[in-house]
This record gives structure tokens, sequence and C-alpha cells, in this order.
């Protein structure tokens, strides 16, 4: 069963990286946004993968709302060009914010800020907070530690085995795009949410 996404928030570096898989990575998933009608929410900046999955969803001629925090809008440097602009307060009301305005979650490779972000709706997710669909862009192998980690966790006994079904993990953009358009809401796979 296929469920409607209707915005997604992309969760990703303020930087690009060394390897430019990753900002191409970041532009193929904005065009795709773009081309699916899904509308783009993210951190708001106009630098990094923030910058080119923004552009390229813009310049595919999607909708794309930015969230961002006073104290970063010239430290980030705010996007001018976007369909909507809101400047807030804090983190936290950043990605209250984002969560709000989101169907589903997606991280590409990114620093402390963007692990934070997949955490916190992670996090979310498993205490029943919101039922939406999370997904792990994986280019380059770059989550490969942060996966093996998560299974530390599980092994080692703090966190259950039932809530690895939560991440959606795929290399290529589409192929992940797709995962989160048919795998859904988190209710419809049948798990207990109960921490």
């Amino acid at each position: 069963m296929s469920v409607k996404i209707g915005s997604l928030s992309v969760f990703c570096g303020s930087r690009c990286g060394n390897n430019p898989i990753f900002a191409s990575a970041a532009s193929q998933l904005g065009t795709l946004l773009a081309q699916r009608k899904i509308k783009l929410v993210y951190g708001a900046g106009n630098i990094g993968l923030m910058g080119v999955v923004a552009d390229a969803c813009l310049a595919a001629n999607g909708y794309v709302i930015g969230v961002i925090p006073t104290k970063l809008v010239e430290k980030e440097v705010a996007h001018k060009g976007l369909s909507e602009l809101f400047i807030v307060d804090s983190m936290h009301e950043r990605k209250a914010l984002m969560a709000s305005k989101s169907d589903a979650f997606i991280a590409l490779p990114g620093g402390f800020g963007t692990c934070d972000e997949l955490f916190e709706i992670l996090t979310w997710a498993q205490l029943g907070i919101h039922h939406n669909p999370i997904g792990i862009l994986n280019t380059g192998s770059f989550f490969d530690p942060l996966l093996v980690w998560i299974d530390q966790m599980i092994e080692q006994g703090f966190v259950k085995p039932k809530f690895r079904q939560l991440l959606l993990v795929a290399a290529q953009p589409d192929e992940l795009l797709d995962l989160i358009l048919q795998g859904a809401k988190l209710k419809e796979l049948d798990i207990d949410l109960t921490p």
C-alpha cells in the first residue's frame, strides 16, 4: 500500500563534505522531490548540502520550506529564494516546526547537527510521538559506522530489536524515496511501539 507523502524533511550538512558524491546525491534528491510533488522542508541554509538540495528542488520547480533560528540566519546564510522561510528563536523550535510540517524524514551525510536531528526524530518515533517514515541516504556508505553502532545498541540491550525497523536505508535517492513512499506510516508496519 502506498501512502501519500506531501512534505518531507531533509536533515543534512551545512558543508558538502570531501567527496563530490554527497552533493550529487543531495541534488538528485532535491530534483526527485520536485518531480514527485513533495514539498522539501529543511534547515533554510544556502550553503553545504542544505543549499544543494534546496537549489535542486527549486530549479525543478519544487516547493521548499526553510526553518532557521535567528542566530543562524547569518552563520548558515539563510536562503533568500525559498517558497517559505520561517525564522524561529531556537534549535528546539526549528526541529519541532520542521517535524510538524513533515510527513517523512531523510538524513543525508552531515555532522553533529544532522545526527542530532536524526536521533531526535528517531526517538520521537520510538516513543510513538509520530508515525512517519524515517530514511537514511547512505551515499558512499557514509552511515555504515552509525548503523553498526545502532546494531551494537540492540545487541547490548539498550534498544529493542523491533526498533531497527524504524530506519529505512538505501544508497540511492530514488531507492530511498521509493522505500519511504511504499513503506509509509509506522502504524502500518504492525510493530509494538512500547518502549
